[in-house]
């Protein structure tokens, strides 16, 4: 903190009496439950969301499927009509409620909202056998809200529900059990979709629509293109994958000092070196020889030790760099 504030006082920002009143202020200890408060908010939407879930699970004989799609609908309805009555509007800027609340109702407006797309789907199968098309709406859905009111997790929910109606899962069980890396398909749409992410947070910042939600764009995009490059570099076109996955890179890195996101940039060299070992290995099987593997397993102590070596040095850079520019 002392060096944050040294810093500034050397820019001129601060003068004495600033810096000595900071100064006072951290010295007292006092901190805020704020964030405590506002993510015992957020577990209870996840929990109510839960609990609802399995309520009607354990209870859909006894309550019919008519009684659970209204009480969903009234719900709905009800959360919608109290973030509009308290909403300041649309705004291209970063205006948010007055009350911290809302923004957890919008959330649960915005689950409910997809759990009944999904669950009349489902029961009644409004779309024939399309499930596709319920996922669609409901990623609109999620993406309306989050632009309306300004909310992320909105947003979060929006775009992965894109993914999932291109058929796209990126959860720990679908990742273990292949469903991507197999599916060579899978990964050009999953490209293609994360280019359409990025032209789209471009072409936000360049309007000035939402400009904080960059960095959840790009860092959705981040991941979803650098696992189906991943994929690709699996099956049978990996040589083209190999210049698909630079250039992303490339990008991503770029990206990350831009918008100083040091997550971006982690996790940006982290799917960099998964793609590099898996193109070396690609590389030594080509060449078949098997004399080289033995002297292979002699580095590899080594080559991981380095790699983490300069993976750290990496981040230090970064941090270094990013608040030399404060």
């Amino acid at each position: 903190m002392n060096q944050n504030i040294q810093k500034l006082s050397e820019k001129g920002l601060l003068n004495n009496e600033q810096q000595t009143a900071i100064r006072d202020y951290f010295s007292l200890g006092v901190f805020s439950v704020r964030n405590e408060l506002l993510f015992l908010m957020y577990l209870s939407v996840l929990l109510f969301t839960s609990g609802v879930g399995v309520l009607i699970y354990k209870n859909i004989d006894t309550i019919g499927h008519s009684i659970i799609i209204l009480i969903l609908f009234a719900l709905i309805v009800g959360c919608y009509y109290f973030c509009f009555k308290k909403s300041k509007g649309f705004t291209t800027q970063d205006i948010d409620f007055d009350n911290p609340i809302y923004n957890y109702l919008v959330l649960l407006a915005t689950i409910l909202s997809c759990t009944f797309m999904g669950y009349i789907q489902y029961q009644y199968h409004i779309f024939g056998k399309q499930f596709e098309i319920s996922i669609l709406i409901s990623a609109f859905i999620a993406l309306g809200t989050a632009y309306y009111f300004n909310n992320k997790s909105a947003l979060s929910i929006g775009l992965t529900a894109l993914a999932t109606s291109i058929g796209i899962t990126l959860t720990p069980q679908t990742l273990i059990d292949n469903e991507v890396y197999w599916n060579q398909n899978l990964s050009f749409y999953g490209l293609i979709l994360g280019l359409m992410i990025i032209l789209w947070a471009n072409y936000s910042q360049r309007i000035s629509l939402k400009k904080h939600f960059d960095l959840v764009l790009i860092t959705f995009a981040l991941h979803l293109m650098s696992i189906c490059c991943i994929a690709g570099l699996i099956n049978d076109y990996w040589f083209l994958f190999v210049f698909i996955m630079a250039g992303s890179t490339y990008y991503f890195y770029r990206k990350s000092f831009e918008i100083q996101a040091v997550s971006i940039y982690v996790f940006t060299l982290l799917y960099a070196y998964i793609g590099f070992n898996i193109f070396m290995a690609r590389i030594i099987d080509k060449l078949d020889l098997p004399d080289f593997f033995e002297f292979l397993f002699i580095l590899l102590p080594f080559y991981f030790s380095g790699s983490i070596a300069l993976f750290i040095m990496a981040i230090k850079k970064f941090n270094k760099k990013t608040n030399d520019s404060l």
